[in-house]
């Protein structure tokens, strides 16, 4: 207890009487006029400090409504509808290719009455779809060779604007130019189209082995080649 209060009596041995305070007085007042002042925007009060403290505090702090988080979880950007309608075409889209894909199919295994019943439908019902031209291609072929070879010919041209760079259209329409309309010059160019983009469609066994053509449509480009 003696050690604590030996400062505070040094303390107030240093302090200035009250007679020396009351001279320096004056001394100190006029001094005072002649100081600038160092800060020049005032301390914070009580009151904004112990707001300063509190904030992190609140920042940090979870929610206590987890409402909130619940609805940011649950929210979903796409309705039902669209869900719906999405679905609806995953399966339009997954029906035409089965069918695209078994008219290939039949048409490997020579059957091309039946695969151009697969192609028809493709055509038909999923015509909305971009792939439903090779189901046209497939289908001029099938035609070719057990349907109307001018409708068949018809299609081949109609496609081979829309399949533009498509070689297989472009040599089967050179083929059957050259052999059911005697358009020579137009064989010609749809060959040298198909050539350039796919060298393979000047082997007539290419068509036969490969891509399965109609005994029909190879006889008429191996025709054609040997015009050539």
């Amino acid at each position: 207890m003696v050690a604590s209060k030996a400062p505070i009596i040094n303390l107030l041995l240093l302090l200035p009487s009250s007679s020396s305070s009351h001279r320096n007085s004056n001394t100190i007042n006029s001094n005072v006029k002649h100081l600038k002042p160092i800060l020049k925007t005032p301390l914070p009060n009580r009151r904004l400090f112990l707001f300063s403290l509190s904030l992190p505090t609140i920042l940090l702090s979870p929610p206590s409504n987890t409402s909130s988080c619940y609805a940011l979880d649950s929210f979903d950007p796409v309705s039902s509808t669209e869900r719906e309608a999405s679905a609806a075409i995953s399966r339009r889209v997954s029906e035409a290719v089965d069918l695209l894909d078994k008219g290939r199919e039949l048409q490997a295994k020579g059957d091309f009455s039946q695969a151009l019943g697969y192609y028809t439908q493709v055509v038909e019902k999923y015509k909305d779809f971009a792939f439903a031209d090779y189901a046209r291609v497939g289908r001029a072929l099938a035609l070719y060779e057990v349907g109307d070879r001018q409708e068949a010919i018809a299609e081949m041209e109609d496609v081979s604007i829309s399949l533009k760079g498509y070689p297989e259209v472009h040599a089967a329409l050179a083929a059957a130019l050259y052999v059911d309309k005697h358009a020579l010059l137009q064989a010609e160019n749809q060959f040298t189209i198909a050539t350039l983009l796919d060298p393979h469609y000047t082997d007539v066994s290419y068509v036969k082995e490969t891509k399965h053509w109609p005994p029909s449509l190879v006889s008429s480009l191996q025709q054609f080649i040997s015009l050539s």
